[in-house]
């Protein structure tokens, strides 16, 4: 479907967080002020290779957290990526149950003076929902989505990393992952559209927007400082932050 669709996304309380700085190793070392208190739970979205996974490592590993990794293991994406039909539906609800079941058996209570870090959020889920599948599969779909997202825990931060679609193409080059690479053009802007949309009108809790069209962070260390000590500072509501680049982030 066309990412124009209306998307009818849930609506949550808002939380005024900060994060406890931590040290980079060999480089830096920033203290905050004892006020702002480290978000239990911390979501790092974003489109194909524009970083999520990677940043949401290096978050957990500096704050001690516990690492909840989107699912990987879907057997029906690569039969996506080479449109078999069908295969959409399938590829969707596999990642919905299987998000779900993870993120149901996240006891926030249990990990009271331990921070959770994801790298998806779980209303993530329509976005693809809605560009991929047909409307009767669409029906389909919202029923299982409504049934489940109740359970779902919310989280304190949501940080989303913008990528243009050139740039995410250049890292879907150099990754050089097979199936990633049946991914057309058009497709990916399409994505990137659905996304930007998405996170416009997302306010179920605090959000930092993080352009990383001019960085690497994955590579460059310099750049991964940056996007750290942003995140060093508190959010509230919705923030922007756009990163100078180290270097071309080719």
């Amino acid at each position: 479907m066309n990412a124009e669709w209306a998307l009818s996304f849930i609506v949550h309380h808002s939380y005024s967080i900060g994060i406890h700085t931590w040290s980079v190793q060999g480089a830096y070392e920033v203290s905050s002020p004892p006020q702002h208190e480290t978000p239990r739970f911390i979501a790092v979205e974003g489109p194909i290779r524009v970083g999520k996974s990677s940043l949401a490592e290096v978050l957990a590993e500096r704050l001690r957290a516990l690492h909840l990794r989107d699912p990987e293991d879907n057997p029906f994406l690569e039969g996506f990526y080479r449109e078999r039909p069908g295969a959409a539906f399938q590829a969707q609800l596999y990642f919905l149950i299987e998000r779900y079941k993870q993120l149901r058996d996240l006891d926030l209570a249990a990990t009271a003076n331990r921070t959770v870090v994801s790298d998806y959020v779980f209303e993530k889920d329509k976005i693809f929902a809605y560009l991929n599948l047909s409307d009767a599969e669409l029906r389909l779909y919202n029923d299982y989505y409504e049934l489940l997202r109740e359970e779902i825990p919310i989280p304190d931060l949501v940080v989303y990393l913008q990528a243009r679609p050139e740039t995410l193409r250049r890292r879907i080059a150099k990754k050089n992952v097979p199936m990633e690479n049946h991914i057309s053009d058009e497709y990916l802007k399409e994505v990137v559209k659905a996304y930007e949309h998405f996170f416009f009108h997302y306010d179920s809790t605090n959000l930092l927007v993080i352009d990383t069209s001019e960085i690497d962070f994955v590579d460059r260390n310099e750049d991964l400082e940056q996007v750290l000590r942003r995140l060093s500072e508190p959010v509230k509501g919705t923030q922007y932050f756009l990163p100078l680049g180290s270097a071309s982030a080719d």
